[in-house]
């Protein structure tokens, strides 16, 4: 396994009214977070809020394109970005749900002190596969066929790309010690946005490049929509 140290290319926040940042997700233009009562969205550019959306959000935060979704506690709202209405929910696969991410038509939830993530069938909410993780995992994202997934135990975190097949880690890039990570997006670009948790900050993470042949401005059929 390769491990590198990360690059933070910039943080944003705090925020105000925000304790706790947990899931996030990136819509192409903005990066919307999750803070425990609402959903908020931040241009990455300027670093200002917009608009909030006034629903229960807990955990991990995806995007397909459309839609937003949102874990809250024990189950998955499907929710309209410009009405803020909660138009489906399904059950969460399991008590530890944190990371969320929208892939090749599913989504992905990662569990925290399972150790695991399930990629799921976003009507029903019926598991379809499992992969298996040696360190608990926080947020989660595919970028350019690539799963990735954040780890925090103690003082320790860090971004890890897995196998999807075997769960394998196949690189990590080192987070400074004390750095907490409570959800992650790939921009499809050049950077991984993390969530703060209690520290009610959003930071950016430089991708490692990955040569000519992915250019860092495209996303791969399985897309990047994610926490």
């Amino acid at each position: 396994m390769k491990r590198t140290p990360a690059e933070i290319i910039r943080e944003y926040g705090p925020f105000p009214g925000v304790d706790h940042v947990h899931g996030l997700t990136y819509d192409g233009k903005q990066v919307w977070f999750a803070a425990g009562s609402r959903l908020t969205a931040l241009d990455p550019a300027s670093g200002k809020t917009g608009r909030s959306i006034e629903v229960p959000a807990h955990a991990g935060t995806a995007f397909d394109g459309t839609h937003l979704y949102q874990i809250a506690e024990k189950r998955i709202q499907k929710i309209d970005p410009k009405t803020g209405q909660v138009l489906h929910t399904i059950p969460a696969p399991g008590d530890s749900n944190s990371g969320l991410a929208w892939a090749e038509g599913t989504l992905w939830v990662g569990q925290y002190r399972d150790r695991k993530i399930h990629q799921i069938d976003p009507e029903t909410g019926k598991i379809l596969r499992t992969i298996a993780s040696n360190r608990f995992v926080t947020g989660v994202t595919w970028v350019e066929g690539e799963l990735w997934h954040g780890t925090w135990e103690g003082d320790e975190s860090g971004l890890r790309h897995i196998d999807p097949q075997t769960g394998k880690v196949l690189e990590q890039l080192d987070l400074p010690a004390g750095t907490m990570v409570s959800g992650l997006e790939a921009d499809g670009g050049d950077r991984f946005y993390c969530g703060g948790s209690r520290s009610g900050r959003v930071r950016a993470v430089r991708r490692p490049r990955r040569g000519a042949a992915k250019g860092s401005g495209s996303e791969s059929s399985a897309g990047s929509k994610s926490k």
